[in-house]
Protein backbone atom coordinates (compact mmCIF):
# COMPACT_ATOMS: atom_id res chain seq x y z
CA UNK A 1 0.00 0.00 0.00
CA UNK A 2 3.39 2.12 -0.29
CA UNK A 3 3.44 2.58 3.81
CA UNK A 4 6.32 2.64 5.61
CA UNK A 5 7.59 3.09 8.97
CA UNK A 6 9.16 6.64 9.42
CA UNK A 7 12.94 5.68 10.55
CA UNK A 8 14.14 7.78 12.82
CA UNK A 9 16.97 10.04 11.76
CA UNK A 10 14.45 11.09 9.11
CA UNK A 11 11.56 11.57 11.73
CA UNK A 12 14.47 13.43 13.74
CA UNK A 13 15.11 15.94 10.66
CA UNK A 14 11.41 17.05 10.68
CA UNK A 15 10.55 16.87 14.05
CA UNK A 16 13.93 19.77 14.11
CA UNK A 17 12.36 21.87 11.24
CA UNK A 18 8.86 22.25 12.72
CA UNK A 19 10.68 23.10 16.25
CA UNK A 20 12.73 25.54 15.42
CA UNK A 21 10.51 28.62 14.67
CA UNK A 22 9.24 27.66 18.80
CA UNK A 23 12.87 28.52 19.74
CA UNK A 24 13.95 31.64 21.24
CA UNK A 25 16.75 33.08 18.31
CA UNK A 26 19.15 34.60 21.48
CA UNK A 27 18.95 31.37 24.18
CA UNK A 28 17.81 28.40 21.93
CA UNK A 29 15.80 27.28 24.73
CA UNK A 30 12.19 25.13 23.31
CA UNK A 31 8.80 27.78 23.97
CA UNK A 32 5.32 26.39 22.79
CA UNK A 33 3.33 24.93 20.15
CA UNK A 34 -0.10 25.05 20.66
CA UNK A 35 -1.05 21.86 18.17
CA UNK A 36 0.83 19.92 15.96
CA UNK A 37 -0.39 17.30 13.28
CA UNK A 38 0.57 14.20 11.53
CA UNK A 39 -2.82 13.20 9.36
CA UNK A 40 -1.09 10.10 8.09
CA UNK A 41 0.27 9.80 11.27
CA UNK A 42 0.67 5.31 11.73
CA UNK A 43 1.85 4.35 14.96
CA UNK A 44 2.52 7.91 16.28
CA UNK A 45 6.19 7.64 16.18
CA UNK A 46 6.61 11.04 14.18
CA UNK A 47 4.15 13.14 16.69
CA UNK A 48 6.17 12.03 19.89
CA UNK A 49 9.59 12.44 17.85
CA UNK A 50 8.18 16.07 17.87
CA UNK A 51 6.99 15.83 21.36
CA UNK A 52 10.44 15.07 22.29
CA UNK A 53 12.27 17.84 20.60
CA UNK A 54 10.20 20.34 22.36
CA UNK A 55 10.97 18.84 25.48
CA UNK A 56 14.82 17.83 25.56
CA UNK A 57 17.61 19.01 24.09
CA UNK A 58 20.30 16.99 22.77
CA UNK A 59 21.88 15.43 26.40
CA UNK A 60 18.32 14.53 27.68
CA UNK A 61 17.74 17.85 29.66
CA UNK A 62 14.71 19.05 30.09
CA UNK A 63 13.98 22.49 28.33
CA UNK A 64 10.46 23.09 29.43
CA UNK A 65 9.05 23.38 25.76
CA UNK A 66 5.70 22.28 26.01
CA UNK A 67 2.94 20.94 22.98
CA UNK A 68 -0.84 22.39 23.90
CA UNK A 69 -1.90 19.10 21.95
CA UNK A 70 -0.88 16.45 19.76
CA UNK A 71 -3.22 15.64 16.78
CA UNK A 72 -3.21 12.69 14.87
CA UNK A 73 -5.45 10.74 11.74
CA UNK A 74 -4.90 6.98 10.49
CA UNK A 75 -6.74 4.90 8.27
CA UNK A 76 -5.72 1.11 9.21
CA UNK A 77 -7.51 0.09 12.57
CA UNK A 78 -4.92 -2.27 13.74
CA UNK A 79 -2.35 1.50 13.53
CA UNK A 80 -4.66 3.71 15.11
CA UNK A 81 -4.82 1.89 18.02
CA UNK A 82 -1.33 0.98 18.27
CA UNK A 83 -0.88 5.20 18.05
CA UNK A 84 -3.41 5.44 20.91
CA UNK A 85 -1.15 2.84 23.01
CA UNK A 86 2.02 4.95 22.23
CA UNK A 87 0.79 8.08 23.19
CA UNK A 88 -0.01 6.75 26.79
CA UNK A 89 3.22 4.43 26.91
CA UNK A 90 5.04 7.27 26.39
CA UNK A 91 3.86 9.82 29.16
CA UNK A 92 1.09 11.41 27.08
CA UNK A 93 -2.42 12.19 28.90
CA UNK A 94 -5.80 11.21 27.01
CA UNK A 95 -6.23 15.22 27.29
CA UNK A 96 -3.57 15.85 25.57
CA UNK A 97 -3.83 13.71 22.68
CA UNK A 98 -6.83 13.16 20.00
CA UNK A 99 -5.96 10.48 17.53
CA UNK A 100 -8.89 9.66 15.01
CA UNK A 101 -9.96 6.62 12.84
CA UNK A 102 -10.22 7.67 9.32
CA UNK A 103 -9.91 8.37 5.73
CA UNK A 104 -7.54 11.21 5.58
CA UNK A 105 -8.10 11.99 1.68
CA UNK A 106 -11.89 11.97 2.28
CA UNK A 107 -11.67 14.14 5.22
CA UNK A 108 -13.76 11.60 7.39
CA UNK A 109 -12.83 13.34 10.44
CA UNK A 110 -15.82 15.99 11.74
CA UNK A 111 -13.65 18.16 13.63
CA UNK A 112 -11.76 18.93 10.03
CA UNK A 113 -14.91 19.66 8.06
CA UNK A 114 -16.05 23.03 9.99
CA UNK A 115 -17.69 24.96 7.17
CA UNK A 116 -17.13 28.09 9.31
CA UNK A 117 -13.87 29.71 8.21
CA UNK A 118 -13.36 31.01 11.58
CA UNK A 119 -13.85 28.19 13.11
CA UNK A 120 -11.55 26.00 11.25
CA UNK A 121 -9.18 23.90 13.52
CA UNK A 122 -5.54 24.95 12.54
CA UNK A 123 -2.07 23.73 13.64
CA UNK A 124 1.03 25.15 14.38
CA UNK A 125 3.00 22.31 13.02
CA UNK A 126 2.60 19.73 10.68
CA UNK A 127 4.34 16.65 9.63
CA UNK A 128 3.86 13.38 7.83
CA UNK A 129 4.87 10.67 6.00
CA UNK A 130 1.84 9.48 3.76
CA UNK A 131 2.05 6.40 1.70
CA UNK A 132 4.03 6.85 -1.50
CA UNK A 133 2.19 7.43 -4.61
CA UNK A 134 -1.29 6.29 -3.33
CA UNK A 135 -3.84 5.51 -6.00
CA UNK A 136 -7.08 7.23 -4.98
CA UNK A 137 -10.04 7.69 -6.57
CA UNK A 138 -10.41 11.88 -7.02
CA UNK A 139 -14.61 12.56 -7.35
CA UNK A 140 -16.37 15.42 -8.64
CA UNK A 141 -17.15 16.20 -5.24
CA UNK A 142 -13.59 16.42 -3.91
CA UNK A 143 -12.95 18.58 -6.80
CA UNK A 144 -15.34 21.24 -5.27
CA UNK A 145 -13.72 20.53 -1.64
CA UNK A 146 -11.88 23.85 -0.01
CA UNK A 147 -8.75 21.53 0.38
CA UNK A 148 -8.30 21.14 -3.19
CA UNK A 149 -10.57 23.95 -5.17
CA UNK A 150 -8.20 26.25 -5.46
CA UNK A 151 -5.44 23.94 -6.72
CA UNK A 152 -6.87 21.11 -8.29
CA UNK A 153 -6.76 17.33 -7.56
CA UNK A 154 -3.93 15.01 -7.47
CA UNK A 155 -4.23 12.49 -10.33
CA UNK A 156 -5.62 8.90 -9.90
CA UNK A 157 -1.87 6.69 -9.83
CA UNK A 158 -0.58 9.38 -7.15
CA UNK A 159 -2.22 11.10 -4.13
CA UNK A 160 0.90 12.81 -2.97
CA UNK A 161 -0.05 15.82 -3.55
CA UNK A 162 -3.60 15.75 -2.32
CA UNK A 163 -2.14 14.67 0.94
CA UNK A 164 0.45 17.71 0.89
CA UNK A 165 -2.67 20.28 0.14
CA UNK A 166 -4.85 18.16 2.89
CA UNK A 167 -2.02 19.26 4.88
CA UNK A 168 -1.24 23.05 4.07
CA UNK A 169 -5.24 23.53 4.32
CA UNK A 170 -5.01 23.30 7.79
CA UNK A 171 -1.65 24.89 8.34
CA UNK A 172 -1.72 28.19 10.55
CA UNK A 173 -0.58 31.11 8.67
CA UNK A 174 2.73 31.05 10.99
CA UNK A 175 3.17 27.59 11.22
CA UNK A 176 5.60 25.31 9.34
CA UNK A 177 4.42 21.62 7.22
CA UNK A 178 7.58 19.09 6.64
CA UNK A 179 6.02 16.34 4.30
CA UNK A 180 8.39 13.39 3.14
CA UNK A 181 7.61 12.58 -0.47
CA UNK A 182 9.01 10.52 -3.20
CA UNK A 183 10.94 12.60 -5.98
CA UNK A 184 7.90 12.21 -8.33
CA UNK A 185 6.27 15.35 -7.11
CA UNK A 186 9.18 17.92 -8.04
CA UNK A 187 8.94 16.85 -11.51
CA UNK A 188 5.92 15.37 -12.55
CA UNK A 189 4.29 17.06 -15.03
CA UNK A 190 0.32 17.42 -15.55
CA UNK A 191 -2.04 18.09 -12.69
CA UNK A 192 0.86 17.65 -10.17
CA UNK A 193 2.60 20.50 -12.12
CA UNK A 194 -0.45 22.52 -12.22
CA UNK A 195 -0.19 22.29 -8.28
CA UNK A 196 3.57 23.00 -7.94
CA UNK A 197 3.02 25.86 -9.81
CA UNK A 198 0.71 27.85 -7.77
CA UNK A 199 2.30 26.43 -4.64
CA UNK A 200 5.64 28.45 -5.77
CA UNK A 201 3.65 31.47 -7.31
CA UNK A 202 2.14 31.91 -4.16
CA UNK A 203 5.13 31.41 -2.35
CA UNK A 204 4.75 28.70 -0.10
CA UNK A 205 7.30 26.05 -0.98
CA UNK A 206 10.39 26.91 1.69
CA UNK A 207 12.83 24.45 1.13
CA UNK A 208 13.31 21.18 -0.75
CA UNK A 209 15.40 18.74 0.74
CA UNK A 210 16.57 15.51 -1.02
CA UNK A 211 17.77 12.46 1.04
CA UNK A 212 20.03 9.24 0.24
CA UNK A 213 18.47 6.07 -1.23
CA UNK A 214 17.58 2.98 1.16
CA UNK A 215 17.25 4.93 4.11
CA UNK A 216 13.52 2.73 4.40
CA UNK A 217 13.64 -0.39 5.80
CA UNK A 218 11.07 -1.81 2.90
CA UNK A 219 12.10 0.30 0.02
CA UNK A 220 15.28 1.46 -1.36
CA UNK A 221 13.74 4.80 -3.48
CA UNK A 222 15.15 8.21 -2.76
CA UNK A 223 12.97 10.63 -1.19
CA UNK A 224 12.16 14.43 -0.49
CA UNK A 225 11.48 16.57 2.55
CA UNK A 226 9.55 19.68 1.32
CA UNK A 227 9.16 22.52 3.60
CA UNK A 228 6.24 24.82 3.20
CA UNK A 229 4.66 27.88 4.76
CA UNK A 230 1.77 30.13 4.11
CA UNK A 231 3.83 33.36 4.98
CA UNK A 232 7.16 32.35 3.97
CA UNK A 233 9.96 36.02 4.07
CA UNK A 234 12.21 35.11 0.87
CA UNK A 235 11.76 35.36 -2.38
CA UNK A 236 13.51 32.14 -3.22
CA UNK A 237 13.25 28.39 -2.77
CA UNK A 238 16.31 26.92 -0.52
CA UNK A 239 17.85 23.42 -2.34
CA UNK A 240 19.41 20.93 -0.11
CA UNK A 241 21.28 18.02 -1.83
CA UNK A 242 22.12 15.94 0.99
CA UNK A 243 21.68 12.31 -1.17
CA UNK A 244 25.29 11.52 -0.96
CA UNK A 245 25.95 12.44 2.60
CA UNK A 246 25.55 9.12 4.34
CA UNK A 247 26.80 5.84 5.89
CA UNK A 248 26.38 3.14 3.59
CA UNK A 249 25.00 -0.16 5.65
CA UNK A 250 24.24 -3.90 5.50
CA UNK A 251 20.54 -3.40 4.79
CA UNK A 252 19.51 0.28 5.32
CA UNK A 253 21.97 3.38 4.77
CA UNK A 254 22.60 6.02 7.67
CA UNK A 255 22.61 9.36 8.30
CA UNK A 256 25.05 10.47 11.21
CA UNK A 257 24.30 13.00 13.91
CA UNK A 258 26.95 14.86 12.09
CA UNK A 259 24.37 14.48 9.01
CA UNK A 260 21.33 15.08 10.74
CA UNK A 261 23.11 18.54 11.97
CA UNK A 262 24.42 19.68 9.06
CA UNK A 263 20.85 19.56 7.05
CA UNK A 264 19.43 21.16 10.14
CA UNK A 265 21.92 24.17 10.09
CA UNK A 266 21.61 24.90 6.73
CA UNK A 267 18.06 24.75 6.86
CA UNK A 268 17.69 27.30 10.18
CA UNK A 269 20.35 29.21 8.45
CA UNK A 270 19.97 29.15 4.75
CA UNK A 271 23.34 28.66 4.11
CA UNK A 272 24.74 28.28 0.76
CA UNK A 273 27.77 25.70 -0.03
CA UNK A 274 29.03 24.09 -3.19
CA UNK A 275 27.56 20.48 -4.56
CA UNK A 276 25.01 20.59 -1.18
CA UNK A 277 23.18 23.55 -1.02
CA UNK A 278 21.89 26.89 -2.79
CA UNK A 279 19.09 29.70 -2.92
CA UNK A 280 17.36 29.71 -5.98
CA UNK A 281 15.46 32.68 -6.92
CA UNK A 282 11.85 32.50 -8.11
CA UNK A 283 12.44 33.46 -11.74
CA UNK A 284 15.04 30.64 -12.23
CA UNK A 285 12.42 28.59 -11.02
CA UNK A 286 10.13 29.92 -13.60
CA UNK A 287 12.66 29.08 -16.59
CA UNK A 288 12.57 25.50 -15.71
CA UNK A 289 9.13 25.69 -15.80
CA UNK A 290 8.23 25.01 -11.95
CA UNK A 291 10.84 22.36 -12.12
CA UNK A 292 12.39 21.53 -8.68
CA UNK A 293 14.49 18.63 -9.46
CA UNK A 294 17.75 18.90 -7.22
CA UNK A 295 20.11 18.33 -10.11
CA UNK A 296 18.47 21.33 -12.12
CA UNK A 297 19.91 23.68 -9.47
CA UNK A 298 22.43 22.09 -7.45
CA UNK A 299 25.57 20.23 -9.65
CA UNK A 300 26.98 17.16 -8.59
CA UNK A 301 29.35 16.89 -11.35
CA UNK A 302 33.03 17.00 -9.94
CA UNK A 303 35.56 19.04 -12.13
CA UNK A 304 38.37 16.94 -13.69
CA UNK A 305 41.42 18.06 -12.03
CA UNK A 306 43.93 20.42 -14.33
CA UNK A 307 46.98 18.90 -15.05
CA UNK A 308 50.43 20.60 -14.29
CA UNK A 309 51.82 20.06 -18.14
CA UNK A 310 55.15 21.00 -16.71
CA UNK A 311 55.03 18.65 -13.96
CA UNK A 312 53.95 15.87 -15.70
CA UNK A 313 56.89 16.42 -18.42
CA UNK A 314 59.32 16.13 -15.65
CA UNK A 315 58.08 13.03 -14.21
CA UNK A 316 57.99 11.29 -17.90
CA UNK A 317 61.52 12.73 -17.97
CA UNK A 318 62.56 10.87 -15.16
CA UNK A 319 60.80 8.03 -16.15
CA UNK A 320 62.63 7.93 -19.78
CA UNK A 321 66.26 8.10 -17.48
CA UNK A 322 65.15 5.32 -15.08
CA UNK A 323 64.29 2.91 -18.11
CA UNK A 324 67.53 3.48 -20.04
CA UNK A 325 69.67 3.05 -16.81
CA UNK A 326 67.66 -0.30 -15.74
CA UNK A 327 68.31 -1.14 -19.70
CA UNK A 328 71.97 -0.74 -19.55
CA UNK A 329 72.11 -2.31 -16.21
CA UNK A 330 70.54 -5.17 -17.70
CA UNK A 331 72.21 -5.49 -20.50
CA UNK A 332 75.43 -5.54 -18.52
CA UNK A 333 74.42 -9.05 -17.04
CA UNK A 334 73.70 -10.34 -20.31
CA UNK A 335 76.81 -10.10 -21.82
CA UNK A 336 78.40 -11.32 -18.83
CA UNK A 337 76.28 -14.45 -19.73
CA UNK A 338 76.76 -14.30 -23.33
CA UNK A 339 73.14 -13.52 -24.24
CA UNK A 340 72.18 -10.79 -26.32
CA UNK A 341 72.06 -7.38 -25.79
CA UNK A 342 68.60 -5.05 -25.35
CA UNK A 343 68.62 -2.13 -27.88
CA UNK A 344 68.85 0.89 -26.48
CA UNK A 345 67.00 3.58 -27.90
CA UNK A 346 68.13 6.74 -28.07
CA UNK A 347 65.35 9.89 -27.28
CA UNK A 348 65.77 13.44 -27.13
CA UNK A 349 65.75 13.83 -23.21
CA UNK A 350 65.81 17.81 -22.33
CA UNK A 351 68.48 18.54 -19.80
Amino acid sequence: MGEFYTPQQISDILSAIVTLDSQDPKTGPKMRLDSVLDFACGSGSLLLNVRRHMKYDKEGKDMGGTIGKIFGQEKNITTYNLARMNMLLHGVKDTEFDIFHGDTLLNEWDMMREANPAKKPSFDAIVANPPFSYRWEPTDALADDVRFKSHGLAPKSAADFAFLLHGFHFLKDEGVMAIILPHGVLFRGGAEERIRTKLLNDGHIDTVIGLPANLFYSTGIPVCILVLKKCKKPNDVLFINAAEHFVKGKRQNQLTPEHISKIIDTYQFRKEEPRYSRRVEMDEIKKNDFNLNISRYISTAVGEAEIDLAATHGELVDIEKAVRAATVKHNGFLKELGLPLLPLEEHDLPG
